[in-house]
């Protein structure tokens, strides 16, 4: 029983971190219909802002300095990773509205320049983030259940990022024009809504939130160049099979996946449990093809 639990508190936590990847994606192609292949890449911005600040940190101080700087980062990720994102929505995302693949091949050319210019500034080869020693140890259920601090750290930073966007969406006039704007953009338009603001901060909030789940795999293990392009395939899943825009559907979406898979992948192997999971959705897909939610409208 310790083990099976365990395994639940590991597909949990999968999911949390899925969940922040996907709700960025959930805002961009949900209300702009852009396919973000450079998502990964945002990730992985996060990540290297949390290295970053580290390292500068530790110079200044003469000494490691994470216990602080840990905490500066998360905020830091979401503003360096928004700011990018934007910076993208502005320079170019804006131009290709309407034109799904455009967008997809001009993020997936946008995504190679920023994996380049990071190995062009921090190499090529992996770099370990060091982590607080707060986090270290875990929380003793048992003689064989013990669940680490880090993995609990980042559910709590997840649920805090949730409660946020909920305040966002339903409490502030800005996510009110959001939701407005998802549900018919013309009409929006037509009632005074600049749509062409809503999409920037809407593509920035989604940069962000990928750069605090970049921040979050910092304490995973090691990060690279290439670190977000092994969960931006998932994170789309999750978005599809949640129903595009869809908010709640997402959240029950990235639970589902996240706790197939590592069900899966401790009865077989890693791949074979990414394999099922993925026809579970086809099939699931071809019953409902709206995914688990869709927009309600009259």
């Amino acid at each position: 029983m310790e083990v099976w639990a365990l395994q639940i508190f590991n597909g949990i936590s999968l999911s949390t971190i899925l969940l922040l990847i996907a709700l960025g994606l959930a805002l961009s192609f949900g209300l702009m219909n852009v396919i973000n292949l450079a998502h990964g890449e945002f990730i992985m911005i996060g990540a290297y802002t949390t290295y970053a600040l580290q390292i500068a940190a530790s110079a200044l101080t003469g000494g490691p300095s994470s216990e602080v700087t840990f905490l500066i980062a998360i905020p830091l990720a979401f503003i360096v990773t928004g700011a990018v994102g934007f910076l993208v929505e502005r320079s170019l995302i804006r131009f290709l509205y309407r034109r799904p693949l455009d967008t997809l091949l001009a993020t997936w050319g946008v995504g190679l320049i920023l994996q380049q210019l990071a190995r062009s500034i921090f190499g090529a080869p992996n770099v370990q983030v060091v982590a607080p020693q707060w986090l270290s140890g875990g929380v003793a259920l048992g003689s064989d259940l013990v669940l680490p601090m880090k993995r609990l750290f980042i559910i709590l930073v997840v649920l805090v990022c949730l409660a946020g966007i909920y305040w966002y969406m339903y409490r502030s006039s800005e996510g009110r024009r959001m939701r407005a704007v998802m549900q018919n953009r013309d009409m929006a338009s037509s009632l005074g809504v600049s749509t062409r603001r809503v999409d920037s901060l809407t593509f920035a909030l989604g940069a962000g939130l990928a750069g605090i789940a970049g921040w979050a795999l910092t304490l995973i293990g090691p990060i690279g160049p290439s670190l977000g392009t092994f969960y931006v395939v998932d994170a789309f899943i999750v978005v599809i099979l949640g129903g595009l825009g869809q908010i709640p559907g997402t959240i029950m979406a990235a639970f589902i996946i996240g706790m197939l898979n590592t069900i899966f992948e401790f009865g077989t192997t890693a791949v074979v449990g990414k394999v099922l999971v993925f026809v579970m959705v086809i099939l699931f897909l071809q019953w409902k093809p709206a995914g688990l939610m869709r927009l309600r409208t009259r």
